[in-house]
């Protein structure tokens, strides 16, 4: 039976699954667990746990509902693979929060409803707004539960050593028990008992790298600090591998300078609009909870965001030096396929690593084949292009392995990744589901409706979305974090401005909001589908000179926000405004309480 050395101790690959069954299991045990005793017995439970959430909890529960497989998985691979230009992400997703907490959350939580389209329908006096406003969540939902699903299954399909169709299975049942039968109650402190188990399983691996690399524990300060072996700066001595291989430095930028300006101010947009984050400031008891809870959330969340940059550069480094042991171009530049380490082979296993021997030497060629100075280099070696194609997605989950930490690190790392996709994912579901019962059916179509039948199609719509988000997650039209960015950017696009300008604006009415709503969203769902999925062969060889402005998919829900904000206020300007009960309730929104 093969072994695997780790930390001067040999394990068996049965040893290690068997320890990753146990953790995980152990996680899913205590969610569904807290999910039984949270059970939702009303529909204030079901939607908003009652309202009666502390701060604290709240921002901790608003921290994991925030930090998805995106965060968790994706975010950090990004960065170490494209390096300045991944930070775009965490500008975007970061600023986008203090957006939201600032200039959306306590107003929402003043209006004192269940869900975003209930506060644009009574905000427009509209059931038309306010079932265009579900179909936006609805399209926003799914493309980023997507994002979701898809974590779910590359991480049960490395560490559980099951497909990925199987891993996604698996998945959905976990999510079904605690987000149908808790309802927002259960999610609520199911997400508090995932936020401490994905932040503890991405800080203990960054912690033990960063020492190994740099001599500190301290991931932050690793980031700007020098190698123990005497190597220099991280970063400088990172740029000078890179560039080796033939990549861009991983300190310079190659993206456009527009670029990075649209995709940041997509995403920034975008989180003020995602519905399953704005909901989180519906369940505290009072406004001024709503404050407290933001500014907790965005310190939990900061725990994780200011670690990223290190993780990533540090899972950079050490992928390199493992396939890199020697100087480029020499006999021992690159590692012998043979002599491959056990965890290279376990990610071979879930198609996610490949090695493609294409000029039969048996060594792994790693390096940017499409840089035409550096493949003319490699032509006097002998090498037919780069060997080595390596998923974005799996740094952050492989990284452990690579560095050789202990099995236990390994393990809490998959049960973080877990934990982070299903946290959010179970938000997104409870969101879908409370857009349909609360209010397509109660709101407009069944207002009839007793609170145990609401409940019951609550439950419902929420077990048809898990099926529907476990197809897309096998097939996402993305990696993790760019399915997700797309997501941010249709929620920029769509219903961040008809809320912005619902609670800031007087004028605003019925007509614009509705406009805006359909031309931003119609705008930005045809950009992304058309360079995502249906651009004709001639032109995918050379998209990127066909984007508009040169503006990438992940950035074009910002100007499809503009978009919005210029039909909205047009149409308003050039209609009645709205009536005087409207503007009332505006005023109600904006002003302050004291007794809030």
């Amino acid at each position: 039976m093969p072994t695997l050395s780790i930390g001067g101790t040999a394990w068996t690959r049965t040893e290690l699954q068997t320890l990753t069954y146990l953790v995980v299991g152990a996680t899913f045990a205590l969610y569904i667990g807290i999910a039984v005793a949270s059970k939702a017995r009303s529909t204030g439970d079901f939607y908003v746990a009652g309202k009666h959430v502390h701060p604290v909890a709240n921002g901790m529960a608003t921290a994991a509902d925030w930090m998805s497989a995106a965060s968790f998985i994706s975010m950090a691979g990004i960065i170490a693979f494209a390096g300045y230009d991944g930070s775009v992400y965490l500008m975007g997703w970061t600023g986008g929060y203090v957006l939201l907490a600032l200039l959306l959350a306590p107003y929402l939580r003043k209006h004192g409803k269940f869900t975003v389209p209930e506060f644009i329908g009574d905000r427009y006096l509209s059931q038309t707004a306010r079932i265009v406003a579900v179909v936006c969540l609805i399209v926003i939902s799914f493309t980023y539960i997507a994002g979701q699903m898809r974590g779910v299954g590359i991480v049960f399909s490395r560490f559980l050593d099951v497909d990925i169709a199987t891993g996604l299975v698996i998945g959905m049942a976990i999510v079904f028990v605690y987000a149908v039968l808790g309802g927002m109650k259960g999610i609520t402190y199911t997400q508090v008992a995932q936020y401490c188990v994905l932040i503890f399983a991405y800080t203990v691996p960054g912690a033990f790298i960063a020492l190994q690399v740099t001599g500190t524990p301290f991931p932050q300060l690793a980031f700007g600090g020098t190698l123990i072996d005497g190597g220099g700066h991280l970063l400088a001595s990172l740029d000078r591998v890179v560039t080796d291989l033939g990549f861009a430095a991983y300190t310079s930028g190659t993206k456009s300078r527009i670029d990075v300006f649209f995709i940041t101010l997509a995403l920034m947009a975008g989180t003020a609009g995602l519905p399953h984050v704005i909901v989180r400031f519906f369940t505290v008891p009072r406004v001024r909870d709503a404050r407290k809870s933001a500014g907790w959330a965005l310190l939990f969340i900061a725990v994780l965001y200011t670690g990223a940059p290190a993780v990533a550069a540090l899972a950079r480094w050490n992928l390199i030096e493992t396939i890199q042991p020697g100087p480029v171009g020499s006999p021992t530049g690159n590692l012998a396929y043979a002599e491959r380490p056990q965890w290279f082979e376990r990610w071979e296993r879930t198609g996610l690593l490949e090695f493609e021997d294409r000029n039969g030497d048996g060594r792994i060629q790693y390096y940017n084949d499409a840089n035409p100075d550096f493949a003319a280099r490699a032509a006097e070696f002998g090498w037919g292009g780069n060997e080595l194609t390596v998923d974005r997605d799996i740094i952050v989950l492989a990284n452990p392995e690579i560095a050789e930490l202990p099995d236990w690190v390994i393990a809490l790392v998959a049960a973080g990744a877990i934990a982070a996709a299903l946290s959010t994912a179970a938000g997104l579901l409870l969101v879908i589901s409370a857009a349909v019962s609360h209010d397509l059916l109660k709101g407009i179509f069944a207002r009839n409706l007793d609170e145990r039948r609401e409940l019951l199609a609550g439950r419902v719509s929420a077990g048809i979305a898990v099926l529907l988000a476990g197809y897309l997650g096998y097939r996402p039209p993305g990696f993790v974090a760019e399915v997700v960015a797309l997501a941010f950017g249709l929620a920029a696009a769509s219903l961040f401005p008809a809320i912005f300008l619902g609670i800031f604006s007087f004028r605003i009415n019925k007509y614009g909001a509705v406009a805006g709503m359909l031309t931003g969203l119609g705008f930005t769902v045809g950009y992304i589908v058309y360079f995502k999925g249906v651009v004709i062969a001639p032109m995918a060889a050379n998209v990127q000179a066909n984007w508009l402005f040169g503006i990438s998919p992940e950035g074009i829900g910002a100007v499809g926000a503009g978009l919005n904000f210029l039909v909205a206020i047009g149409v308003s300007l050039a209609t009645p405004p709205p009536p005087p009960e409207v503007q009332q309730l505006v005023r109600e929104i904006r002003v302050p309480r004291a007794a809030s």
